[in-house]
């Protein structure tokens, strides 16, 4: 498999398979609600997640941040684990994962990814036989660590390398992001958002994100794992 490793403002052109990853907080946020969520609408801006609520007031509008008027969760895993959600949909607007997303939805197959999905999402890669991968790395103009390890970690399992994390997560551990969150320079924290978003494999799915109705619309996705492959 060709991995290729970029910003999103290093996309040129629309690649055919593309993983996006925002370890700290998106995609590790998105894990944790798709235990209690349907689905998540991936919004362009504030005022599309908002209005996207007011067309369907059983949504929840979810942002980075401090909370906001109109606004029902916070982009914090540590926050999100112990709310309800009842089977609902989630509207998340982000500073950079949802904008990674929506900057390659006319990819033929998007993944969205961080530390808790990432076996599931190699497992995708491989299924699919994925010849060339783009890796959308969302934080710090393409320059967030604890993105770009994660990426380099799910292309390693794509190509059926080894298994040992422990150098990747030591580098997401030890990122800009994580010291900014550990250090409340962040809104809208939890004193658990690190280590959750360091939590590997986590969760048994995918996320994978296509159009719907015109929206980009994440859904979890659950590969079979071969009998020879042996326990995550």
């Amino acid at each position: 498999m060709d991995s290729r490793f970029v910003g999103i403002a290093e996309l040129a052109e629309t690649p055919s398979v593309a993983v996006v990853v925002d370890v700290m907080r998106a995609f590790t946020v998105a894990a944790w609600a798709f235990a209690r969520a349907e689905k998540i609408v991936l919004a362009g801006s504030l005022d599309e997640a908002l209005a996207l609520k007011a067309r369907h007031p059983d949504r929840l509008a979810l942002k980075d941040g401090a909370s906001a008027p109109g606004f029902d969760l916070v982009n914090s895993p540590g926050l999100l684990r112990s709310v309800d959600l009842g089977g609902r949909t989630v509207v998340q607007k982000t500073t950079a994962g949802t904008v990674g997303a929506l900057a390659v939805e006319d990819a033929s197959l998007v993944l969205c990814a961080g530390f808790v999905v990432a076996e599931a999402t190699a497992r995708v890669l491989r299924a699919r036989e994925c010849d060339e991968v783009t890796f959308v790395v969302t934080g710090e103009d393409g320059q967030a660590d604890e993105d770009l390890a994660c990426a380099q970690y799910i292309a390693r399992r794509a190509a059926g390398e080894g298994r040992d994390a422990a150098e990747f997560l030591r580098r997401a551990a030890g990122s800009r992001a994580a010291a900014e969150l550990a250090e409340g320079v962040r809104q809208g924290v939890h004193p658990d958002d690190v280590a959750l978003c360091l939590e590997l494999d986590r969760f048994p799915f995918a996320m994978v994100a296509a159009s719907e109705d015109s929206h980009m619309v994440l859904r979890p996705c659950t590969v079979p794992r071969p009998p020879d492959e042996g326990a995550v």
